[in-house]
């Protein structure tokens, strides 16, 4: 009882170390409001991600209109015309004969404009879909595959591990030889390995779960190395022996006295882990073998800007590559700073 209320008290330092952190919290903070912008994309984004009107191909953001003759009037944005200039490129002109106001909390979404106007925030893309609703309809897939890929690593690296630190021996190499071969194959190999494996008639969901088990599959095998390593020393501790001797069986011990211990280094190091399965899926979507369209994610929607020409006449269709940038960075950046506020416990607990 002592030693948990030791390690649940320097759990509790951690945590404070980490809140005083920040920008460790500022990252923390963004994420809440990327994920909490997926959950209520159906709210928020002003048209579905399967929405399009092909007469507004690649339309540029639209500005919000707030003042008429120099006066303040309810937000509005103008109608666009299409034409074609000398060399035949489309050319989107401002009609200031329609106006479409901005109507909140109109067919349950958050605002939107009546028909035939269009409300591109952030311009459209080839099939004149709202770029706006499709990132954020896109991150419930980027960012969920990472949480989900995690947690499938996390629990496969924890069980596989715990038991090789606790039992040693040849179980011991047994488990570590198989996490060396799943580690000797890089890992961007390995992944369009296994998705090859995947049917091609597979649906949109089928895809997301294979592409799920994919990335838990390439990330396991370094996470159980570090717990085994953790186990090893924590098999020889006073508490365990203890249990030993009074005759507590391996499974349990396992799961009530090791595993929880290393759980604080884990968390810290599954946030940096977020962050590669974010990219590997944007990888994967890009070069066609990921989520397919229109079941929007960040790395298909960033497949669209692989020309040079798209990019030049319609910069916007970056953006999914900066929320890409984003998001990893700030799992990043929590990862280190979930480590930097757990390391001096580790340290001191070895003691």
């Amino acid at each position: 009882m002592q030693k948990a209320s030791n390690h649940n008290s320097r759990t509790q330092l951690a945590f404070a170390s980490f809140r005083r952190n920040r920008v460790g919290m500022l990252c923390l903070w963004t994420l809440v409001i990327l994920y909490g912008m997926a959950v209520f994309a159906d709210f928020i984004c002003p048209y579905s991600y399967q929405d399009e009107d092909r007469n507004f191909s690649y339309c540029p953001p639209t500005a919000v209109e707030l003042m008429d003759q120099g006066r303040w009037v309810r937000p509005f944005v103008y109608g666009r015309a299409l034409t074609f200039d000398a060399v035949h490129r489309r050319v989107y002109v401002i009609d200031q004969t329609q106006r479409y106001p901005i109507r909140f909390l109109k067919g349950g979404r958050l605002f939107g404009v009546d028909a035939p106007g269009r409300f591109y925030w952030w311009g459209a893309d080839a099939r004149g879909r709202d770029i706006f609703s499709r990132i954020w309809y896109g991150a419930r897939i980027s960012l969920s595959i990472g949480l989900l890929g995690v947690a499938i690593s996390f629990i496969l690296g924890l069980l596989i591990g715990g038991i090789a630190g606790y039992y040693g021996g040849w179980v011991d190499t047994v488990l570590m030889r198989l996490c060396e071969m799943f580690m000797m194959i890089p890992g961007f190999y390995l992944m369009l390995a296994l998705r090859a494996a995947v049917p091609e008639n597979f649906n949109s969901v089928q895809v997301y779960l294979s592409v799920v088990v994919i990335l838990a599959l390439i990330g396991w095998a370094s996470l159980a190395r570090i717990i085994r390593g953790m186990a090893l020393s924590l098999r020889e501790r006073d508490f365990v022996l203890a249990a030993k001797t009074l005759g507590v069986p391996d499974i349990v011990i396992i799961f009530k006295h090791i595993l929880p211990q290393t759980l604080s280094f884990s968390m810290a190091t599954l946030m940096l882990t977020v962050s590669s399965y974010i990219l590997a899926e944007a990888g994967l979507s890009v070069v066609g073998l990921g989520i397919q369209d229109p079941v929007p994610s960040w790395g298909n929607l960033l497949s669209d800007a692989m020309g040079i020409v798209p990019v030049i006449f319609a910069p916007w269709i970056l953006l999914p590559g900066l929320f890409i940038f984003i998001a990893v960075m700030c799992f990043n950046v929590v990862g280190d700073s979930l480590r930097d506020a757990f390391d001096p416990m580790f340290s001191g607990d070895s003691q």
